[in-house]
């Protein structure tokens, strides 16, 4: 799916209209992206392509090619964001009352059943990664794990099959 068609579809695996939760740090890195991509780059790039027009042959030029070839994307990448940045849902984890259950923004430590530990944290779609543990509030791992308390015994389907986990510590920033 493109770009822009997946600006009008609600997060994976949800309907069309579903909100675009995003902590206020997310928020505030896509706000930055699109100010640097506008007010920065865009305007840079727009200049070597002006530069490179005015050489002649556009045919042949690579500075030209490239340059309109960015801006395309800068563009692409801006719409993207200008429209994400309208439906996003702004969740601070910090003002979160009810810490004894997991909601958005937590972060949960959960064992499985090799008696290995994980620790996640739930977050918004554009704000996941994997590697550090900061998984989608979509992720099949987080869906499973919302409203659970600790030591709420949760079936986990995963593609290798079902798994039971525990929930060990549930933990949310500070205000």
């Amino acid at each position: 799916m493109a770009e822009d068609e997946d600006e009008e579809a609600g997060p994976p695996g949800l309907p069309p209209g579903t909100p675009f939760y995003m902590t206020p740090a997310g928020h505030a890195a896509l706000q930055d992206e699109l100010r640097r991509l506008w007010s920065e780059e865009r305007p840079r790039v727009v200049e070597v392509v002006s530069w490179a027009a005015g050489l002649g042959d556009r045919s042949e030029n690579a500075d030209y090619q490239y340059g309109k070839r960015r801006l395309r994307e800068i563009d692409r990448r801006v719409r993207f964001l200008r429209g994400r940045l309208e439906r996003v849902q702004v969740v601070d984890p910090a003002t979160q009352a009810r810490r004894d259950q997991i909601f958005f923004g937590a972060t949960v430590t959960y064992l499985r059943a090799d008696d290995s530990e994980v620790t996640v944290t739930i977050i918004g779609v554009d704000e996941a990664d994997t590697a550090k543990g900061r998984i989608s509030w979509v992720a099949p791992v987080a869906r499973a794990l919302l409203g659970k308390r600790v030591g709420d015994l949760v079936r986990l389907r995963a593609p290798q099959g079902t798994e039971e986990i525990e929930v060990v510590a549930i933990r949310y920033p500070d205000a």
